[in-house]
């Protein structure tokens, strides 16, 4: 099988990050909650939200600096997926794909999942078992779910940053990181052409 072209690859990802809020809305349905809920507009939760991702990308650039084999195959992986089929796109397709990430992976794992398993479970266990399923969406390699899964925790436990709960700042923190994270990995690309 033939890898996709740089634009086809483009908008396939765009059109899959988006089926994720047809899923969302289906298991919502099926666990009876509304994953739209506690999703309200507030300028506090966009700058929160970019407040929390600062530690997020401070991880991202150290884990790219450091020599470990585990960490240096993570980045070989996404110079050749991600790095090789976005490094032609503009930063505002980079952005709409991030966009489009952030709300559809986090509607379904802290809009949808983590609600629905906090109610049938503990807000610990809840919080614990959708983040191990976002790790598994995200196994490219074992450390990398790993990963994953520390950083779902982080995005979890920011539903509840401000006090009451807001979803916009996970989904501004998951948006903000995609974004950033795109750019580096392009740049590192490029450097390596």
């Amino acid at each position: 099988m033939q890898p996709a072209a740089p634009d086809s690859f483009f908008r396939l990802a765009c059109w899959f990050e988006g089926a994720l809020i047809a899923v969302a809305v289906l298991v919502g349905r099926i666990t009876d909650i509304d994953p739209f809920a506690e999703l309200n507009f507030a300028e506090l939760a966009l700058f929160n939200g970019a407040l929390l991702t600062l530690p997020l990308l401070l991880l991202f650039c150290l884990l790219q600096q450091l020599p470990f084999p585990s960490l240096r195959h993570i980045r070989e992986l996404l110079l050749e997926t991600l790095g090789s089929k976005l490094h032609q796109r503009h930063w505002t397709d980079l952005f709409i794909l991030a966009c489009i990430a952030g709300f559809s992976e986090e509607l379904l794992f802290r809009g949808t999942l983590q609600p629905w398993l906090e109610y049938k479970t503990s807000p610990a266990t809840g919080l614990l078992l959708s983040n191990a399923m976002f790790a598994l969406a995200h196994a490219i390699t074992p450390l990398y779910a790993v990963l994953a899964m520390l950083m779902g925790i982080y995005l979890g436990m920011s539903l509840d940053y401000s006090g009451e709960r807001q979803l916009l700042t996970p989904i501004a923190i998951h948006t903000f990181y995609d974004f950033f994270a795109f750019l580096i990995i392009i740049r590192d690309y490029r450097r390596s052409l």
